[in-house]
């Protein structure tokens, strides 16, 4: 094991946290700039969300949409848990996987909208409407869906890199931006079924091939955008740990080309019906579902373990007990210690307890980081924040504002 950079301070040396009034003026000047960027996120999202709503209601008309949402939103719940129950030693902010969610939903559909049409258009010309569809759906869709749905991920890796730890992150924010693309265009799955069944045979027919469609898409593949939208994930997470060419370039790079990869040979599976679909669902969809979770287990254990040799660093220091490390690097032991505070001292003692666990994790994690060799040029004052931040919360625990 590397020794550390240089060990904590005692807490009795910085008793009154971290002083920022130097770094003041520049503090201001990132936030307003933080400001206009996510003014024009939010703007960008919206505008591509309207454009969207105004694409699929013309194409599954007004009934076939609301239909097309109300059947879209059912595996939302379930399928978002599963990636925010992989997520719990460190969990990514909710505004970061709210970006990712609606990323996915909006801009990335948009742009798969209107390249994947542009495609099947010029196809079409010369080969006919049939082959420009199938063309686009094999040869074209997979680049475009997940380099919009990686750009996500991408943006997150780039410009938040305080957030983004490693494989696990990397995961995470790819279900959700797969989860947001694939919940906008079940949507029009769901509501061009409808219309078509409705045209032949009326409510029942409609409803009914509804159903179907939303039995093969929303309960037996509720993961395929984010399962094919992960590997970019896995591939970043690499980068985030590792160091030089291979694993800074190489691996997203693969990351992306398998996501590519996957996401075109389950479309050519899909395009050959009923019996294509199955084939593809047990031969593509089972092993990848597998490889990812096997991998998120893994990542999870290590995880774990970079808690468990770091954090004893800052108990030696005076920052935590033992029993806070043992705490921490347990999720059992978070959740009774989290039940106990709330029994005791109210939900306000419980809120507290987890921003101390949340805090001690950070910590961890950006230790890891430094050792590993990564350039973080504010670790002293990322340090003394989150300490200061974890001195507060224990005192919080025991004195919380409100019961």
């Amino acid at each position: 094991m590397a020794l550390p950079v240089r060990a904590p301070w005692p807490p009795s040396v910085h008793d009154e946290g971290p002083s920022l009034a130097d770094a003041a003026p520049l503090r201001r000047l990132r936030l307003a700039a933080r400001g206009v960027l996510l003014a024009v996120l939010a703007l960008v999202m919206v505008g591509s969300g309207l454009v969207v709503l105004g694409i699929e209601t013309s194409a599954t008309g007004t009934g076939g949409f609301l239909i097309g949402v109300a059947l879209a939103l059912l595996p939302l719940p379930v399928v978002l848990a599963a990636f925010r129950w992989v997520d719990r030693y460190e969990p990514e902010p909710r505004g970061l996987l709210a970006f990712a969610f609606f990323w996915g939903a909006t801009v990335a559909a948009l742009v798969a909208a209107v390249l994947n049409t542009a495609s099947a258009v010029v196809v079409a010309r010369t080969a006919g409407a049939d082959a420009g569809l199938a063309t686009t759906a094999v040869a074209v869709a997979p680049w475009v869906e997940e380099g919009a749905k990686g750009a996500a991920i991408l943006a997150v890796f780039l410009f938040r890199r305080r957030e983004f730890d490693g494989i696990v992150d990397g995961i995470v924010l790819a279900g959700f931006t797969g989860v947001g693309f694939a919940f906008t265009e079940n949507i029009l799955y769901f509501g061009r079924a409808f219309l078509a069944g409705h045209q032949e045979l009326g409510l029942t027919g409609g409803l009914f091939a509804a159903g179907v469609t939303f039995v093969l898409r929303g309960v037996l593949a509720p993961f395929a955008h984010p399962l094919f939208t992960t590997m970019t994930g896995i591939g970043l997470g690499i980068a985030a740990r590792g160091r030089g060419f291979p694993a800074r370039v190489l691996a997203p790079l693969a990351g992306y080309l398998l996501a590519v990869t996957l996401h075109a040979a389950w479309n050519y599976a899909s395009l050959s019906g009923l019996l294509g679909f199955f084939v593809g669902y047990v031969a593509l969809m089972v092993p990848a579902f597998l490889v990812v979770a096997i991998v998120a287990t893994w990542s999870r254990r290590r995880e774990a373990a970079t808690l468990a040799t770091w954090l004893p660093l800052y108990a030696q220091a005076g920052w935590l007990a033992d029993e806070d490390v043992a705490m921490i690097t347990s999720m059992a032991r978070r959740r009774q210690a989290v039940g106990w505070a709330k029994r005791t001292y109210g939900a306000a003692g419980a809120k507290a307890l987890r921003d101390f666990q949340h805090a001690a994790t950070e910590l961890a994690f950006l230790r890891d980081r430094v050792e590993r060799g990564h350039d973080v040029p504010d670790f002293a004052a990322r340090e003394r924040e989150l300490l200061a931040r974890l001195r507060q919360a224990r005192a919080a625990v025991t004195h919380p504002r409100s019961r």
